[in-house]
């Protein structure tokens, strides 16, 4: 197995204070979680940012000083996000691509989120994919539904991705795939040969989906975009407290854990 990547998402765009006190909002302050991340195992930060008043934004100038933030404190890989919130057009999602950074999700089909959809008609699917081939910056295949793995591969097809894929499969997001270890043995089975993959378990799902992950040789995503509880009821102090507990997990099961520049290699990022 390839040495474990512990993706932290410390953001999101729909979680707040109320849901966790301990959320990073300011640039600094999710600058020196990314360190503290980073200081505990994390290879790869998945970035949201907010804007001053603490909402949702993808504004490449609020996206850029939290990406200047975090690469003055660490060596982490940056990922943005390009999913944004579900109200957000494809015309905001899109900005920060265009900051290079050396990541970005790329969702692959709509979804429905709750009580909202989360729109990708592939038209806006095969427009991001080239503004990423355009600026440099390698997709995360983000999957909420087996299907999207195929969208993935016709896009291939059309020259607007390139085998192998890095895909990141969120489950148990209500509308999306249930968090059951059935369902992510059948999207591992599903990928092609070669491509690597990541979990994130939402909520009650991301422990036990990324035990699996370290046993399977995938790879992990954690934090409070994700999760903000720690146990049953209790919330976590932070989302290094919660990278701390993978690289613990990893340990026990006898899986090292990946370095930014070893998680780089196995990502095809260098060079």
């Amino acid at each position: 197995m390839d040495k474990l990547i512990i993706t932290v998402a410390p953001v999101g765009a729909e979680v707040t204070r109320q849901d966790n006190p301990n959320l990073p909002l300011t640039p600094i302050e999710i600058a020196e979680e990314a360190f503290q991340c980073q200081t505990e195992g994390a290879s790869l930060i998945h970035l949201h940012v907010r804007d001053l008043a603490g909402n949702a934004t993808q504004e490449k100038s609020c996206f850029q000083q939290v990406i200047e933030a975090v690469k003055q404190r660490c060596d982490l890989i940056v990922q943005v996000s390009t999913g944004g919130a579900a109200s957000m057009t494809a015309a905001e999602r899109i900005q920060p691509v265009e900051l290079c950074p050396e990541m970005a999700t790329l969702t692959t089909g709509t979804v429905n989120f709750g009580s909202e959809i989360f729109v990708n008609p592939m038209p806006v699917v095969e427009k991001f994919a080239q503004a990423m081939l355009t600026y440099g910056v390698k997709p995360e295949i983000e999957v909420f539904d087996v299907g999207m793995i195929h969208n993935a591969l016709t896009l291939v097809k059309k020259g607007l991705l390139k085998l192998p894929l890095h895909f990141d499969f969120v489950m148990g997001v209500s509308g999306g795939i249930p968090g059951e270890p059935r369902h992510l043995l059948h999207m591992v089975e599903s990928l092609p040969p070669d491509c690597t993959w990541s979990v994130a378990g939402i909520g009650g799902n991301e422990l036990p989906l990324a035990v699996m992950a370290i046993i399977l040789g995938g790879h992990v995503r954690v934090g409070f975009e994700d999760n903000v509880y720690y146990t049953k009821n209790v919330l976590a102090t932070s989302n290094a407290q919660l990278v701390r507990r993978i690289v613990r997990m990893a340990g026990e099961l006898g899986r090292p854990v990946a370095r930014p520049n070893e998680a780089r290699g196995i990502l095809g990022l260098n060079g």
